[in-house]
């Protein structure tokens, strides 16, 4: 049963549902004719007044294939590592071109190297590029405009692939399982949850392919992110109990392990268990025992300097207000932060911030930093931070009868649906 029969069969128009969630009614009706998909925060809301749970969800609200689509394939299972892996890569790769796209022309300094990786065909030239990538992607204030670069970077790795044995595939496999989980971290910083899922699948099973403990490790933890923003908590926990296990097996002096702790607190708090989210943040915390760096600064960029940060947002979701408070403004005052070079992570903390203002029902402290993280998140074109947003306005309660908190929402509301 779709979206509208299930809506209809509980006796709801399309205007008293959207009342029920909050929502304008034009929402529901782009909703209903798959024009866009619902937010993560919004999902358990409207899992409640459908009276269903959140996989009976996903099939009311999924998006029908194209007849592209359909002819491509189907989409990867969850067994990571299964089946012809080659034919994987392959038929992934092709898949992923299609839905990254290529949105600009490629610089031409950029072009040219790509090109030479693709005539030489080794994975040095492709892992030497790939961290590239990763750099210019965290320094990049609007993520999408890496979208054609890593396009085209896929490109060039799925030409090299083809016709290639066996024997020469693997050595290629940790550049992809590399590339697929910048892949995916564009997909999901575009609001695409399942095109970052299918991109975090591949990374798993070709880093598996390669005998990469670590690489598999961290495309599995990106692969638990998405449950946890979708609120599947307890799934989310699953897979971070099989990256815990696969992080043991790689290297002792990154921090691999330690990455895996601090999701692991999320989900946890998630649940509400106070307990194991402080004892998977003190394992988190050990990564400053490392004798080096412990990262790469690619795919595995997990130092330990986001943890105050992350404390404060974890005692948000448990609902300890002062502890959180504490930490989040702790954490303004660090690093990149108080520097103000990193957009993304700065604006979710405003946000969290806000958050603790709602809660408290206090508009002048929503105001302050909903309005400075509203801000950031318009000049960085961040999705991350617009979802976080999109989670506040639902928190504002009672308070949205202040005329500046609405109108805060208002601008949440219009920055969606940019």
């Amino acid at each position: 049963m779709r979206l509208a029969e299930r809506r209809k069969a509980l006796g709801y128009s399309q205007e008293t549902f959207a009342q029920a969630l909050g929502v304008d009614r034009t929402t529901v009706g782009r909703w209903e004719s798959n024009k866009n998909a619902p937010q993560p925060p919004l999902r358990p809301k409207l899992a409640e007044v459908l009276q269903v749970d959140l996989a009976e969800l996903d099939a009311l609200v999924a998006q029908p294939q194209t007849p592209a689509q359909e002819s491509a394939g189907t989409p990867p299972s969850n067994d990571y590592g299964s089946g012809d892996t080659e034919e994987m890569i392959r038929r992934e790769f092709l898949r992923a071109i299609a839905v990254i796209g290529t949105l600009a022309p490629l610089p031409a300094d950029d072009r040219e190297a790509l090109n030479d990786a693709a005539r030489r065909g080794t994975a040095s030239d492709f892992l030497s590029m790939n961290g590239h990538l990763w750099q210019v992607y965290q320094l990049a204030r609007s993520k999408r405009s890496m979208r054609p670069i890593v396009s085209e970077q896929l490109s060039s790795l799925n030409r090299t692939l083809t016709g290639r044995s066996d024997a020469q595939v693997q050595p290629l496999c940790s550049a992809a399982g590399d590339l697929f989980q910048l892949a995916g971290e564009l997909a999901f910083d575009s609001n695409r949850y399942t095109d970052a899922t299918d991109s975090y699948a591949l990374a798993a099973s070709a880093s598996k392919e390669a005998g990469a403990f670590d690489l598999w490790a961290c495309a599995l933890v990106r692969h638990a992110y998405v449950d946890v923003y979708e609120h599947r908590f307890k799934e989310a926990t699953d897979v971070l109990s099989a990256a815990e296990r696969v992080a043991k097996r790689g290297d002792s002096s990154l921090a691999t392990r330690h990455w895996v702790a601090s999701v692991q607190a999320e989900a946890h708090a998630g649940l509400g268990d106070l307990t194991a989210c402080e004892r998977a943040l003190d394992e988190a915390e050990k990564v400053t025992h490392l004798a080096g760096p412990g990262n790469n600064g690619g795919w595995l960029r997990f130092d330990g300097s986001r943890l105050a940060e992350e404390r404060g947002a974890r005692y948000v979701q448990l609902g300890r207000l002062d502890l959180a408070e504490r930490a989040l403004k702790a954490a303004l005052g660090q690093g990149a932060l108080a520097q103000g070079q990193s957009f993304r992570r700065r604006g979710v903390v405003l946000a969290d911030l806000a958050a603790i203002g709602a809660k408290r029902r206090d508009p002048d402290q929503v105001i302050t930093f909903g309005h400075e993280a509203l801000q950031l998140a318009r000049e960085s074109s961040s999705g991350y931070v617009a979802r976080r947003l999109q989670t506040l306005r639902a928190e504002f309660g009672p308070l949205a009868r202040d005329s500046r908190v609405a109108e805060l929402g208002a601008e949440i509301g219009a920055l969606s649906k940019t």
